[in-house]
């Protein structure tokens, strides 16, 4: 529909400006280097190189609305080596979206919409951040896989609304990086047709020549891995816009053009170096640069009227796809109102005001994993929260991490919910990343908590661009028993608190662990992440009055038994996870013995730091210094609730190969311990 009425520009004219484009792209050479010797600081190297590819995509493909950036008919466009940000800031600034030449002036300055990598959160048009090699690569297939589920759910035979492209500006870096070719191996097996990456093949890096270190056929290696590759010369527009329509023609593979390029053309010192990579040209280099591609020296920041109406005339282009899109919209809604009903949900992902209501129901007289018990939520809510997808890192049997019933997600058939990522943890974590941001899902992603290392680029740059991703991490402790220290979590926890933006829940029992799924969905603001255990659990019998509700798991703590003396509070035991009973084992043995101490139920240190202070205080008053926390983790950060005074029962180095049973009575994970340490503290 849209993407046939875009694609008839071009093919109706096979021949393009050149001049022209090579006029624009000098344009964005020019405002790239003034802002990047403004600022004293940048990666002119891309933007120099990459001009020319960059202008002929933007410029006669891409379809976007400067007035309607979030427009759900948009190509997506993604700049992979990030560090070249200068390019797409030039490119958003002359197509008409909200960034002003005084924010380019502005380039890597306080406060600014054109920080050093681009920010989705800071800069309109900005589909992802970038920067970290590869992210970019791998979080572009999953906005790609989300567009196919979408259309799949979604597009009528005489209707296909969702259409559109994912195309990508990647370096020699992100193809050597290991989380790219995960996800290339990923989109490849899936035969992701709507990804279109042009490849800045300059064979130059950081340290110099990539012949240092990289020696592999870039093209053999892509088409090996189900990709449909072509090479080009990266300056010849003609050949860049043959190539880019061939690559459409192409649906059941994504697309690689390797344009060969040279890093910092036009600077007659700098060129095909790595001196071009990661610093201003210089003032003198940057006027030689600019009068050997013919670009006025002076006034910097310079955009020629007659570029100004050429990308005018772009977006007056572009009007009529848009408007097209609307009419099929509004078809759709009209002759398939449910879909269209169905399509507002998917991106308003509005989480059920009943969700309580909507819970499993667990037997206390029975034990289960967290693990399990995360299953079961799954699979009640499954039809309440169509948008929720996701999957394992080949660890579906055992991360439980699936929608009973909610279909596979094949080759050719993205109308299921379950998705299989291998054994690719890394991408698996970009890769929901960008179906997060493309807006009509929330992507969770399933391996065990000691994976969550291979993982964690991904998982930090979510949090950092406020993407609502769910990480769901099982075997999360020494537990996990004779599989030993290789499998063993123990700083894991550590190392996920200390993310900004990242809430982390350890639930304690099954009821805590429906909650912190309730909690993860109601998040929009960042990624959530579930630590899950693999060993069954004690379900606490909430009904008998004993224990306070597990709803307290959305506050991040609650006191879970409250002490039997409320006058007379002598001390509180801090329990998460798998250790919460032993928690509540040992306040019962305190009790008996004429103590008076209360259990606090931790599942998230963030959600608790984000409850005013009277009720922090009345979970953890600051007058009972008596306090012991238990956690099958490391210390790390306890201190915080337990102060210089309290007492840590956990672990301090790695795990061991053992029974379960046998771990806990070695490290101390017994109720005979956690007692002794709480009559240690209490005056």
């Amino acid at each position: 529909m849209s993407q046939k009425a875009q694609n008839t520009q071009i093919t109706d004219k096979r021949k393009v400006d050149a001049a022209l484009l090579r006029r624009l792209a000098n344009t964005v050479r020019g405002l790239s280097i003034d802002a990047i010797e403004a600022a004293n600081s940048g990666h002119p190297g891309l933007p120099l190189g990459c001009a020319d590819l960059a202008v002929t995509l933007w410029y006669h493909f891409l379809r976007y609305n400067p007035a309607d950036p979030q427009w759900q008919g948009r190509d997506k466009f993604i700049l992979s080596a990030g560090h070249g940000s200068m390019l797409i800031y030039s490119l958003l600034h002359l197509a008409g979206f909200d960034l002003s030449l005084d924010e380019l002036r502005r380039f890597r300055q306080w406060g600014s919409k054109t920080p050093g990598h681009p920010e989705n959160f800071m800069t309109p048009g900005v589909e992802t951040t970038t920067g970290p090699l590869g992210q970019g690569f791998a979080t572009g297939v999953g906005f790609a896989l989300a567009e196919k589920m979408l259309a799949a759910r979604i597009n009528e035979p005489e209707n296909a609304l969702i259409d559109s492209y994912v195309y990508g500006i990647v370096s020699d870096g992100d193809v050597m990086e290991g989380v790219a070719m995960e996800a290339a191996s990923f989109a490849g097996h899936l035969k992701l047709g709507n990804i279109i990456y042009l490849y800045d093949d300059n064979d130059i890096s950081l340290d110099g020549p990539t012949s240092l270190s990289f020696g592999e056929n870039s093209a053999q290696k892509f088409q090996a891995i189900g990709w449909h590759v072509q090479s080009v010369d990266g300056f010849d527009h003609q050949a860049i816009a043959d190539a880019i329509l061939a690559a459409q023609a192409v649906k059941d593979q994504p697309s690689l053009i390797i344009c060969k390029t040279v890093i910092g053309y036009g600077s007659p010192a700098k060129a095909g170096s790595s001196k071009a990579h990661g610093s201003p040209l210089g003032k003198d280099e940057a006027k030689a640069t600019k009068e050997k591609l013919g670009i006025p020296v002076e006034p910097t920041f310079n955009v020629p009227l007659a570029d100004r109406e050429a990308w005018t005339q772009r977006t007056s282009d572009l009007a009529p796809i848009y408007t097209e899109w609307q009419s099929a919209l509004t078809r759709l809604r009209k002759e398939a109102p449910a879909k269209a009903a169905a399509l507002d949900a998917y991106f308003k992902r509005a989480v059920p005001a009943n969700i309580g209501d909507l819970l499993p129901k667990f037997d206390p007289a029975k034990t289960i994993a967290t693990r399990k018990a995360s299953e079961a939520v799954l699979g009640a809510l499954g039809s309440a929260v169509p948008w929720l997808v996701g999957g394992s890192a080949d660890l579906s049997g055992s991360t439980n991490a699936k929608i009973a019933g909610g279909g596979v997600v094949k080759p050719g058939d993205f109308a299921g919910r379950e998705i299989y990522f291998g054994v690719r943890e890394h991408a698996m974590g970009s890769i929901c990343n960008g179906m997060t941001q493309q807006g009509a899902f929330r992507a969770y992603g399933g391996t065990f908590f000691t994976f969550s290392d291979y993982m964690r680029g991904a998982v930090r740059l979510g949090a950092l661009m406020h993407a609502p991703s769910i990480w769901v991490w099982t075997h999360d402790s020494i537990f996990l028993g004779e599989d030993g220290p290789t499998h063993q979590s123990v700083e894991h926890l550590a190392a996920a608190r200390c993310i900004p933006n990242l809430v982390t829940l350890r639930p304690g029992d099954a009821n805590e662990t429906a909650w912190a799924w309730v909690a993860a969905l109601q998040r929009s603001g960042g990624p959530t992440a579930l630590v899950l255990s693999r060993q069954n659990l004690p379900t606490l019998d909430r009904a008998t009055g004993e224990f306070n509700d597990a709803e307290g798991t959305l506050k991040g703590a609650y006191i879970l038994r409250p002490e039997n003396d409320p006058t007379n509070l002598q001390g509180i035991l801090i329990g998460t996870g798998s250790e919460l009973c032993l928690c509540v084992d040992a306040a019962k043995v305190l009790e008996d013995e004429g103590y008076s101490v209360r259990v606090v139920s931790m599942p998230s240190w963030e959600l608790f730091e984000m409850q005013d202070a009277d009720y922090r205080e009345d979970v953890l008053p600051k007058d009972v210094p008596a306090r012991v926390a238990v956690e099958a983790g490391v210390r790390m950060g306890w201190e915080r609730y337990i102060g210089l005074c309290g007492t840590f029962v956990g672990m301090s180095g790695f795990g061991a190969s053992a029974p379960a049973e046998v771990l806990a009575k070695e490290f101390g994970f017994t109720t005979e311990n956690v007692v002794a340490k709480m009559k240690a503290l209490i005056p």
